[in-house]
Order: structure tokens, then sequence, then C-alpha cells
């Protein structure tokens, strides 16, 4: 395995000896790009994004999301959430989702964007369950290097992203309070609070509470958009609230997930990258044909 390996399968990864493992991670770690903690997707990326929510670990439906934004002029955005939870029949899931989406950034690094989520911040805030040390440690031994590589990988994603015609993406909130000139400063300082506001604030539509960070609500949605001139967010964390428009048609919750699937199916959204949007009626929301499937256990 020498030179610029092809994207593995998640089950090919899962295949990997430790030597083989430890020299991917050596090709990501050159590949993988380091992203600010705001992030712009430029004008002219890509004719459309491919914006998926929670996996948790499901390689099977992420491998069902890679196969649309590989059939286009297209970039492929992740909501945060890649690790823990896996489902029963994707085997080490959080290890094979994380290194199979990280290699694709190490392909394409002006076109997939992995934003963190609150299970890829849990060197600053932990978060239970956290199921990927375990679960390296079964496929390649203890070892607790390639533990922290991985998570290192992840944490170089950016906490947000924009589009270039108004979409602001997190995985669960935003910025509060008096906004600096220019907006953007507010990621500058990441101290706890403001990472906890954006990784860990449920909507008030949801019924989950955490207690990480208050829960924001339309007029605090209304005022982060207005201060910012975007026009609406697109989120995960929140299962229940998975694929219902809120607050005007300013807000759209997507999981794509089988673990949450009763909540509102396994879904992911395409967002326009060229006309300003409107509200998330300019978005098509498609269902995974993960949903509802349950698949052999690989060996």
């Amino acid at each position: 395995m020498r030179g610029t390996p092809a994207i593995r399968s998640p089950v090919e990864i899962l295949r990997l000896s430790p030597t083989e493992a430890d020299e991917l991670l050596e090709h990501l770690e050159r590949g993988v790009p380091v992203r600010p903690p705001l992030c712009a997707i430029p004008a002219g990326t890509a004719d459309e994004a491919v914006v998926f929510g929670d996996t948790h670990g499901d390689w099977r439906s992420t491998e069902e999301v890679v196969k649309r934004y590989r059939g286009g002029n297209l970039c492929l955005v992740g909501l945060g959430d890649y690790v823990d939870r896996a489902p029963d029949d994707c085997a080490q899931g959080s290890v094979a989702n994380a290194l199979y989406l990280l290699e694709l950034a190490a392909e394409a690094p002006t076109r997939v964007y992995l934003i963190q989520g609150n299970h890829e911040a849990v060197r600053r805030i932990p978060a239970f369950p956290h199921n990927l040390p375990e679960e390296v440690d079964e496929l390649w031994g203890p070892d607790s290097t390639r533990y922290e590589r991985i998570l290192g990988l992840l944490e170089r994603g950016p906490l947000a992203a924009t589009t270039p015609n108004g979409a602001y993406l997190a995985h669960a909130g935003f910025p509060r309070g008096k906004l600096p000139e220019p907006w953007t400063k507010a990621f500058d300082s990441m101290d706890v609070d403001r990472l906890a506001e954006i990784t860990w604030a449920e909507s008030d539509a949801s019924h989950i509470r955490r207690g990480a960070a208050l829960p924001w609500g339309g007029r605090d949605l209304d005022r982060f958009l207005e201060a910012t001139a975007l026009r609406l967010m697109l989120r995960g964390h929140d299962p229940d609230l998975t694929g219902r428009p809120l607050y005007g048609g300013r807000c759209l919750t997507l999981h794509t997930a089988r673990i949450y699937e009763r909540y509102g199916g396994v879904v992911m959204a395409r967002i326009p990258l060229g006309p300003p949007l409107r509200s998330t009626l300019d978005l098509a929301i498609e269902h995974l044909p993960s949903e509802g499937r349950r698949y052999p256990i690989p060996e």
C-alpha cells in the first residue's frame, strides 16, 4: 500500500491489518484539509451540495449518500456525528464510517466538508456513548495513538459552513447574543460555551434536552439569520425533528442513520448552490434505500 491508495469501501477498511491501518492514517494526515471553524463553500464549487445528517457509524447509509455525491458536479457536506451508536449490522461502524469519509475528504478537499458534531468534539466536551476508542482497539489492538489520530483528523473539520447562496450548516446551533462586526469573528474565539452553542444546543421544538447548552427558538434563529444575511439553516442533532421544516421554512433537521429512522426516515438533502435560497422549499429531501433494511453482519 504505497503512494496514493484508491478509496476503500468501509468493509475493506475493516479488513486492514494494523500496519495497513497505520499507513492509511499517514495518508490521511497528509491529505485531509484543516478547515477554519467557520468555512465558506466557495461559489462555483459545484452545482449542488449533497448534505447528510448524523450517520453515527451507519456506513451502509453513508455509502448510499456517497453514490449520489459521485453522480454529478456536486459537493458533499456532513453535519457531524459520524461516530458512536453504530447499528449492529455495521461492525466497528464508527471506525469504518469515519475513515471512509476522511478518505473522501483527502481525495477531494475542495468538494468534501465534514462539519464536527458533539461526538467529534469530545476532547473539549465529553459525549456519551463514545464507542470509537473501543472499536479501534477491537480492530487493531490496544494502541491509543490510533484513536487519537482518527479523532484528530475528524477535528480538522469546521464547526459550521455557509453556502454562497445563503445556507448556514452546523451540527446543532449557532452563536447567540450580539454578534461582532463582521459576524464571522464570532468563530474566532471558540470557548466552551460557544462550542456548546454550535455543537450541543437543541431546537426548542425538540423534546430532547441534553443540558449542555440552552435550547434556541425561532426568534433566536431569525436574529442570527438577519444579522448574517443568511436565509436558512441545516442541522442534525435532534432526531425527533428529522425532515420537518421549522420556523417558517428557515430550518431543516437531517438524520441519515437507521438507528433514528423511526423519527422520519433515513434522509439527506440537496441544496442548489446557484440561485439565492428563499426557504427549505428550495431544497430536495431524499429518503435512502437503506431505510427499513437490515443487512448480514460482515465476516
